[in-house]
C-alpha cells in the first residue's frame, strides 16, 4: 500500500518545466551531453509535444538539434542518460555498448530482505500471456525470440523489508533488471509492469494513478535508478554520475530508517568497488 504521505502522480502525464531542464544537465561539452532523467519522464518523443519527452526537451531548451541516445532508460526509471552530438561519436559509443565496453552500475529498492549477493543467469523473452505486449519473462535457455541475460544483485543494506540493491549488469536486454528481480521472488519496489499485477501497467496509461494502484504498490514508480555510467573501458575518461534522487530517498528515509546520507554512502562505495580506476598507465583517449 503507497504511504499516504507520498505525493501522487497527476492525472495528467507532467510537461517538462523548462526552467528545470538546466539543473538535469551533468555535462556538456562538444562532443557529449549527459543529463540526470527524472523517473516521470520517457526519452523518446511523444504525441503531447516537445516538452513531454527528454528528447523534445533538449532539442527545444537546449538547442541542441543534432542528438543520438547511447541508450534509453524506461521512462519510471531515473539517473544518467548518455547523448552524443554528433555520428562519429555516436557511432563510436554504440560499437562500444555493443562490444559491452561500458560500464553500468543501477540501484534499486527491492520487496522483501536479499540475504546475499545473487547471479541471475536466465535467459528473457516475450511473455505472451501477460497481456501486455513489452512484457519480459524468464524463459528455457534457447527459446525462440529469447536472448540470454545475467545480472548480479549485490544488497547493500535490508531494512524494514525491502532491500536497497547495488546491481550489475552483466548483459543489455530489454526490462532485464525488472525481469530477473521479479523471477528471483523480489520484485522492484514500485514495479507496475512485474510488480503484483500486469494490468496495473495499462490502467495507468490509459486512466493515471488510481485507488487500486495506492491499494497494491507501496511506491508510485519503479524504484530503479542508473547511478554511473563509465566509458573508461571504452578509453574514454568519463565516469558519470546521477545523485541518489530525492523521491528514492524519502521512501528509504520512511520505510526503511535509511537516511539519505547513509544510502549515499553505500551507493558510493559500490560504484567504487564495481567500476574502479583503470590500472594505471592505461591509455585513455579523449
Amino acid at each position: 500500500m503507497t504511504h499516504a504521505d507520498e505525493p501522487l502522480p497527476p492525472t495528467i502525464p507532467p510537461l517538462v518545466n523548462p526552467a528545470d531542464l538546466p539543473g538535469w544537465v551533468l555535462l556538456s561539452d562538444e562532443r557529449l551531453l549527459v543529463l540526470d532523467k527524472p523517473g516521470w519522464l520517457v526519452v523518446h518523443p511523444s504525441k503531447n509535444g516537445p516538452w513531454s519527452s527528454l528528447a523534445g526537451a533538449v532539442r527545444e531548451g537546449l538547442g541542441i538539434e543534432t542528438i543520438r541516445f547511447v541508450y534509453r532508460l524506461d521512462r519510471e526509471t531515473s539517473g544518467v542518460v548518455l547523448l552524443a552530438k554528433d555520428e562519429a561519436t555516436g557511432r563510436r559509443l554504440g560499437k562500444a555498448v555493443l562490444a559491452r565496453r561500458i560500464g553500468k552500475a543501477y540501484v534499486t529498492i527491492l520487496e522483501g530482505e536479499l540475504p546475499g549477493p545473487v547471479t541471475v543467469d536466465q535467459w528473457l523473452g516475450p511473455d505472451l500471456t501477460a497481456g501486455v505486449s513489452v512484457k519480459q519473462q524468464v524463459v528455457p535457455a534457447g527459446t525462440a525470440g529469447a536472448q540470454a541475460a545475467t545480472t548480479v544483485f549485490h544488497p547493500l543494506v535490508v531494512r524494514g523489508g525491502c532491500t536497497l540493491a547495488g546491481v550489475e549488469l552483466v548483459t543489455g536486454r530489454k526490462h532485464q533488471i525488472r525481469a530477473h528481480a521479479a523471477w528471483l521472488g523480489h520484485r522492484v519496489v514500485g514495479d507496475k509492469l512485474y510488480g503484483p499485477d500486469p494490468r496495473l501497467y495499462l490502467e495507468f496509461a490509459e486512466q493515471g494513478w488510481t485507488a487500486r494502484h495506492s491499494a497494491l504498490l507501496r511506491f508510485t514508480r519503479q524504484a530503479l535508478h542508473c547511478a554511473a555510467i563509465d566509458l573508461r573501458p571504452a578509453r574514454m575518461d568519463y565516469l558519470l554520475r546521477a545523485p541518489w534522487p530525492a523521491d528514492l530517498a524519502r521512501f528509504a528515509a520512511r520505510e526503511m530508517s535509511l537516511p539519505a546520507v547513509e544510502a549515499e554512502a553505500l551507493i558510493d562505495a559500490f560504484i567504487a568497488e564495481k567500476l574502479p580506476a583503470p590500472p594505471a598507465g592505461q591509455p585513455i583517449e579523449w
